[in-house]
């Protein structure tokens, strides 16, 4: 058979191996300054767009977007075109979906800095950034499929199976999650409200785990392992079922995000139901990959790239193990909204994806330089820096996270809460969090050696551009299946089938989760007290927002007595349905706001503490870890933008009266005077126009709406 003689196009894969370099050096040093910020306030030096609120979203978007997205592409550019014999379908569609995704991760630095943010974890991106996201994400799958289309293999491989999957899901969620009602070029307020949005937002971000996160590192194993070891994969009917029950089972269960919360029972019974199930493909993945070493472990045990691929597919099976644990709700009561769920997310992104990216950098680098890695000492070194790195992170948000929950169930003998200020629980959690830093500051250690070993092997080596390579034709095939191949069989030959098949898999959970809640009403019931927010209050959450206070804040009082006595009523579906997006929240480094204005408790905090409170919290409570915010009564409010914010609000349903958009600056001025004047009786001046008075509006709305018991904060 004449063979046919074509190169593999190697520019790209280098460019997404370096891109993932150094935006990893940028994502753990923004986490790196994160961890520290937690016990340490004023590394924000004074500055709006260096708070805890602002660089943490910079962080989880470098690390997940940037970094781990890049070596994403890395991998697929890289085997794509030899598992198919072929070059990538298009060379002008690689260089555009390279140079539009580095120009989408520098605008969502430079806008989530500034404050641009929609305020939803994993999709703070503006509007006009998921816009760019999606166009680039299509000439992605273009040139993705269109390299599939023409290759010279008769099936396409497992890893390409996991490929599909990631590219059509997430352009499924992406769009879903992004739609909004845009109110100027970088401001937009989600198509969701409270309760619905909440699912939408988990659906999406458990499954950003799933399917960026997961399925295509899924894939690199499948590739790499064998690869690397020389050992086929373990086995091919096991991967078949890891991948199917995967990818059906994963979409379902977002809802255990949301437990406990005023999501209806029945969609957290079904997160929890999905959640538990996953575990078993979730280990026959694991499995898979780790009996593929099986007669390789010599050279494991030599190798430090094949130990860290042991060591992250280890993790992933820790962290795949935790999951569902997690998801029981007898855990999640304790779990939920502490620094637990910090430790379980990060085993994942720093064993899993982490190690499988430095492994891949490792092995890929010295093949497209022609030499040999400069040190595999170093390597070695590296790799055992990373694992002990991670341990020290970890550990200590585990204790923690126990620690906090603990701390804020218990009460004395004569049934009053032991701890009611919560900062008695923050003061237990610092030396947690230095040593949390520690590991953080060991794996930016090891990174920073993987980056000099990079460096040096490229020095010494010369870059092979074009990679000739030679295979046969692809034979004519006949349409229906053989006797001698398998149903599963045939549909690898049938990519389009494949696609169609995956794509209906992950919509059915979606479908049947996330539709009856936006389009029941019943599932929402309405509470006639709840109303739309003011002018100044709408204006004061959006700047509530843009700083990212929902990083640290819940706005969800869960039913149970340890927080009715602390914070009051618990929390209603109906309380949120003006709510865009909503502010549950996800982790509580500082009290939960949902009742923070209800004037009925026991402390009632006036428009001169949170006035003070803002301006710098340690003089009202020397043991606080939240920063400043001086810059709040400086900033004007853009009260020019509330007509356009009212209007954008009565095409989402918000019930303003017809035409209030034209009396809206008048309410919001007589509103913000009165606020003013009731702070100069307490000795504080300051203009009506300030940032600070929107924010204390919207503070002390909170929970008003609703009747609630006597507070204890």
């Amino acid at each position: 058979m004449e063979l046919q003689q074509f190169s593999y196009d190697n520019r790209m894969t280098r460019n997404f191996a370096i891109a993932t370099i150094v935006w990893g050096v940028v994502g753990l040093l923004a986490g790196l300054l994160i961890s520290l910020q937690i016990f340490i306030p004023g590394l924000n030096f004074g500055l709006d767009f260096t708070t805890f609120g602002r660089t943490r979203p910079v962080h989880t978007n470098a690390v997940i977007f940037a970094f781990i997205g890049n070596a994403i592409f890395t991998a697929i550019y890289y085997s794509l075109q030899r598992l198919l014999k072929t070059r990538m379908y298009s060379d002008l569609l690689s260089k555009i979906h390279f140079w539009g995704w580095q120009s989408i991760i520098v605008a969502a630095a430079v806008t989530l800095l500034a404050g641009f943010t929609t305020g939803k974890e994993y999709a703070e991106l503006e509007w006009p950034i998921d816009i760019a996201i999606t166009i680039v994400w299509v000439i992605f799958g273009w040139n993705m499929f269109g390299t599939i289309l023409q290759r010279r293999t008769s099936h396409i491989y497992v890893s390409i199976w996991f490929y599909i999957a990631t590219w059509v899901t997430v352009a499924v969620l992406h769009i879903v999650n992004s739609m909004a009602i845009p109110v100027s070029f970088l401001k937009s307020y989600t198509l969701y409200a409270g309760v619905q949005d909440a699912l939408v937002q988990w659906w999406y971000g458990h499954n950003a785990v799933a399917f960026f996160l997961t399925t295509p590192f899924l894939g690199m194993m499948y590739y790499f392992v064998p690869k690397i070891s020389g050992r086929p994969v373990y086995s091919y009917k096991l991967s078949i079922v890891h991948f199917w029950s995967l990818i059906f089972l994963y979409i379902w269960a977002g809802p255990h995000h949301l437990l406990y919360s005023s999501l209806p029972d029945w969609l957290q019974a079904l997160g929890t139901t999905f959640s538990v199930m996953l575990l078993a493909p979730s280990w026959g993945g694991m499995i898979n990959g780790l009996l593929t070493l099986r007669g390789a472990w010599d050279k494991v045990r030599r190798d430090p790239i094949l130990k860290m691929f042991v060591v992250g597919i280890t993790a992933y099976g820790m962290s795949t193990f935790e999951g569902p644990l997690l998801s029981f709700k007898t855990v999640n009561a304790i779990s939920h909204f502490t620094d637990w769920t910090i430790g379980h997310v990060h085993i994942g992104a720093l064993g899993w994806n982490g190690l499988l990216t430095f492994g891949m950098i490792y092995w890929l680098i010295p093949r497209l330089y022609n030499t040999k890695l400069y040190s595999t000492k170093l390597a070695n070194v590296h790799f055992w820096i990373a694992t002990l790195a991670i341990v020290f992170y970890a550990v200590p948000l585990y204790i923690g996270g126990i620690t906090q929950a603990l701390m804020w169930k218990q009460f004395t003998p004569d049934g009053f809460l032991m701890y009611p200020n919560f900062l008695e629980t923050v003061a237990q959690l610092i030396p947690m969090y230095m040593i949390r830093a520690f590991g953080g500051f060991l794996y930016v250690v090891g990174f920073l050696i993987l980056v000099f070993n990079v460096v040096k092997t490229i020095q010494a080596g010369s870059f092979v551009a074009e990679e000739e390579a030679q295979a046969p034709a692809l034979e004519t095939l006949p349409n229906e299946k053989t006797q001698s191949e398998s149903g599963h069989r045939f549909l690898e030959r049938k990519p389009i089938r494949f696609l169609i098949l995956a794509t209906i898999a992950i919509l059915i959970g979606g479908i049947i989760e996330v539709i009856p809640t936006y389009l029941i009403k019943s599932n929402i019931p309405t509470i006639t007290s709840v109303k739309p927010y003011t002018p100044l209050e709408l204006q004061g959450r959006d700047i509530y927002v843009k700083e990212g206070c929902y990083t640290c804040h819940s706005q969800m009082i869960r039913p149970f007595r340890s927080e009715t006595e602390r914070y009051g009523e618990y929390s209603k579906a109906g309380e949120s349905v003006y709510d865009h997006p909503f502010q549950f929240g996800s982790k509580r480094t500082g009290p939960d706001l949902a009742r923070e204005g209800v004037k009925t408790g026991k402390i009632y905090k006036p428009n001169s503490w949170h006035y003070n409170h803002f301006i710098n919290p340690q003089k009202m409570n020397e043991a606080s870890i939240m920063p400043g915010y001086p810059w709040l009564a400086v900033k004007e409010i853009d009260i020019q933008s509330t007509p356009g914010k009212i209007r954008a609000m009565k095409v989402l349903g918000v019930p303003y009266p017809d035409n209030y958009e034209l009396e809206a600056i008048e309410d919001l001025k007589a509103q913000a005077d009165s606020i003013a004047k009731d702070l100069l009786t307490a000795g504080i001046q300051t203009d009506s126009n300030r940032e600070i008075i929107a924010l204390i509006a919207y503070i002390q709305r909170l929970g008003v709406d609703i009747s609630t018991k006597s507070t204890n904060k």
